[in-house]
């Protein structure tokens, strides 16, 4: 939508697809002792170890997870980072390397890829992650995007989603709906600057909730904060597709059901005034938003003292029997059944 469109451009063709391999790594370091061969080699070399290895991939696809009128490409480098990342620290692993697969068409010349892999390298910069392979190919339209992640961790650290146990407290780190507030703002922008490609948006008013979609954080501190308390959770999961969706996961994996409670929600206050201003229920968003990336995960409620407090985290409810169910307890006291109205791809 700001884009400089009289920039030079190379074209991709001049370097072929090793150059332009070589031309995009050639700044990224090694972190990890584990990273024997990343990139150059007809694949890479990891030193296997005691610990176990936690792998996770995304595919985002432009037009489907991305639009590019509004998100610029150094940031879509990072967000497809922390999108991997967020699924290790859901783990309670260490992320150690990732690999970055590529495929674009024409349109897109070199400063363009440069964009991405400087956001890549942003991000694995700032969370100490190794890139050590990928992919590049031509794509007839658009970009596609593929990211894994590959961390360690101690068997008996492994946390999965299906631990959780009837009398468990449900928390969450940070805030909810952010991003997906983020978004409904950059559409209605969007439609604005199509109408009049000379009215500039105004984004002051909403400067958080475009940074949680458009630069989200994945929550490496969460784990590490946890290990700091002494408490180790029972099910974990992080929030992609929305809190419902995602609570949800865990007590079917867990064979439990849940109470969620309507007033203990984390909202942000621009997240509130966005909700007032769009004539939202703030509370569907934080139920259905998804894109928050934070962590949702049950604790003993034995641990429940060694929480108490932190701002970093809020207790949202607790497990319950299966048969009675997954809900949401309103402000009026009402049980109402929670239903996955997160993000779907397969939606049309």
């Amino acid at each position: 939508m700001l884009e400089d469109k009289n920039q030079e451009k190379t074209s991709l063709s001049e370097l072929g697809e090793f150059g332009l391999i070589k031309h995009l790594t050639k700044h990224f370091s090694s972190y990890h002792k584990t990273t024997i061969k990343s990139v150059g080699d007809d694949a890479a070399v990891i030193d296997s170890s005691e610990k176990q290895t936690i792998v996770t991939t995304d595919l985002l696809i432009e037009g489907v997870h991305f639009d590019l009128s509004y998100m610029p490409l150094k940031h879509l480098g990072y967000k497809a980072v922390m999108v991997n990342l967020s699924d290790v620290y859901a783990m309670n692993a260490e992320a150690e390397q990732i690999t970055v697969s590529i495929a674009i068409s024409n349109r897109f010349p070199l400063e363009a890829l440069e964009e991405l892999y400087a956001g890549i390298q942003l991000a694995c910069n700032t969370y100490n992650v190794d890139l050590i392979g990928g992919d590049t190919t031509s794509s007839t339209k658009g970009m596609l995007l593929s990211i894994t992640a590959i961390g360690k961790a101690n068997k008996e650290d492994v946390i999965y989603r299906s631990g959780a146990k009837p009398t468990d407290l449900v928390v969450v780190s940070g805030d909810l709906g952010g991003a997906y507030l983020g978004l409904q703002v950059l559409e209605r922008e969007k439609q604005v600057f199509q109408v009049n490609p000379e009215n500039q948006p105004d984004l002051d008013n909403y400067t958080y909730i475009i940074e949680r979609q458009l630069k989200p954080e994945a929550r490496k501190d969460i784990p590490e904060l946890l290990k700091e308390l002494d408490v180790k959770p029972t099910s974990m999961i992080d929030i992609s597709d929305g809190l419902s969706s995602e609570i949800m996961h865990i007590c079917t994996q867990s064979k439990t059901g849940c109470k969620l409670y309507e007033e203990k929600l984390p909202l942000d206050p621009q997240v509130i005034s966005t909700c007032e201003e769009f004539e939202i229920d703030a509370t569907m968003v934080a139920l259905s938003g998804g894109e928050d990336y934070e962590l949702l995960f049950t604790i003993s409620i034995d641990d429940y003292d060694k929480i108490k407090g932190n701002p970093n985290l809020s207790v949202i409810g607790h497990i319950t029997e299966e048969n009675q169910g997954m809900n949401l307890v309103t402000r009026a006291n009402q049980e109402i059944e929670l239903k996955a109205q997160g993000w779907n791809s397969f939606k049309g």
